[in-house]
């Protein structure tokens, strides 16, 4: 039987149909045509180029060598017949290896094995050198600071250009300052005097206190709660008096109101004749008449008179201003040195004693009120011996808020905290309506 075999043969190569005769366009053409001595080429190209270059490429002097010497190092003998495995290892191939130096992987992985990232938060050497220098006194450059010279607020106005064509874009102006930013805070203590942000505290607010001191404080704070409970009493019961007075004001009201319904059926109704008449009983008003000519100048006079009299009075209190102008500029002067030296006594004052936050001058300043001092006071029962069974009375921060509003530094808000969310209406449509049969 016949060994049945593809028609390309056992070579691997593709099937071919060179023998077939060409019969229709360019597209038979280029499936038909021979390629293998192209691919041949190319291949015995690249063992050349592998070998040291191309031969073709190269001049004789690269090709060949005239040897009159003759090999010394041959052996006399001949070799053995060598191995496959030594022809195969002495081949080398004149294109250059592939480095083997470490070159940096790529930045993104597969997330199967993480990647190792270079650390740009380490310090150089250099650096840490500078820094040695710096920690030691040694400095390169010193910057001086200066205070600055100029108001950022007062900067000039742009220059803006002439806006009647219609065509050019107006250049936005800058915000100006509020006058307030240059004054100083008011204060709303009683004497007008910025207390300090952190108040120095009293022996009474001492956990462990002076009986004393403590014995002072429990009775001013007692007195204070019971002024506070009186109050409050006092404008309930004030309260209670206004809603009984109302309520009998509208009870008597109503008896009034019943009486007169029952005794307009029982009196005789008047004849509305006489009662028309009564009006014309009445004098009649007098008229206003018209002034005579005589009384506007009259009048014309008599102000131009009095118009004299206080300009005269004007000019005669001018010059003697005048006259006594250096007595009123010395005048003027010690005013202005005494009201410096008031200045610093009450300076040195406030910088000696500390200024007493409670009594206030106002207790709203905007649309909320001051928030009230936290009553910080351990009863008598309270007092503990041992720190370990001590509890912190206060919070700072309420405290150090509560002094920026009495310096005038904030101004009083309310929190809120929740977001106010807009109003909803709910209507139910009426489709059952539109339902025709």
């Amino acid at each position: 039987m016949p060994l049945l075999q593809t028609r390309a043969g056992d070579s691997g190569e593709a099937p071919k149909q060179f023998n077939q005769p060409s019969r229709k366009g360019k597209k038979a053409w280029r499936k038909n045509i021979d390629v293998t001595e192209v691919e041949d080429g190319l291949v015995e190209l690249n063992k050349e180029i592998i070998r040291g270059g191309v031969v073709k490429e190269k001049s004789s002097a690269e090709l060949f060598t005239l040897d009159v010497k003759g090999d010394a190092s041959r052996p006399k003998k001949l070799s053995k017949k060598t191995l496959r495995a030594d022809e195969i290892i002495a081949q080398r191939s004149a294109v250059p290896a592939v480095s083997m130096r470490k070159r940096p992987g790529d930045k993104f992985s597969d997330a199967l094995v993480p990647t190792k990232r270079h650390k740009s938060n380490w310090v150089s050497q250099k650096e840490l050198a500078r820094l040695k220098q710096i920690a030691d006194g040694q400095h390169d450059t010193t910057v001086a600071v200066r205070d600055a010279t100029y108001d950022i607020w007062d900067a000039p106005a742009p220059v803006v250009p002439d806006t009647d064509m219609p065509d050019v874009i107006p250049i936005p102006s800058r915000p100006k300052a509020p006058k307030t930013l240059k004054q100083e805070p008011i204060a709303l203590t009683a004497n007008g005097k910025h207390p300090r942000a952190v108040p120095k505290p009293k022996g009474g607010y001492s956990y462990n206190p002076v009986f004393t001191d403590y014995e002072s404080r429990l009775a001013e704070e007692s007195q204070k709660a019971l002024d506070a409970e009186r109050k409050r009493l006092e404008a309930e019961e004030a309260e209670r008096q206004k809603k009984e007075a109302a309520a009998r004001s509208a009870a008597e009201a109503e008896a009034a109101e019943a009486r007169a319904n029952l005794s307009e059926w029982e009196e005789d109704s008047e004849w509305e004749g006489f009662q028309s008449g009564a009006e014309d009983d009445q004098p009649s008003k007098k008229r206003p008449e018209r002034k005579s000519q005589a009384q506007r100048n009259r009048i014309k006079r008599r102000k131009e008179e009095e118009r004299l009299a206080k300009h005269k009075a004007a000019m005669k209190a001018r010059r003697a201003q005048e006259q006594r102008i250096k007595e009123i500029a010395e005048e003027l002067a010690q005013r202005e040195q005494e009201k410096q030296l008031v200045l610093a006594r009450d300076a040195s004052d406030s910088a000696d004693s500390d200024v007493d936050d409670e009594k206030l001058r106002r207790r709203q300043l905007g649309k909320y009120k001051l928030p009230e001092k936290d009553l910080e006071l351990v009863l008598p029962d309270e007092l503990q011996e041992s720190l370990r069974l001590l509890k912190p009375e206060g919070n700072l921060m309420r405290d150090r808020y509560r002094s920026m509003l009495i310096r005038g530094k904030v101004e009083s808000r309310r929190h809120i905290p929740f977001k106010k969310q807009a109003k909803r209406k709910l209507t139910e449509k009426w489709t059952h309506k539109d339902f025709v049969l």
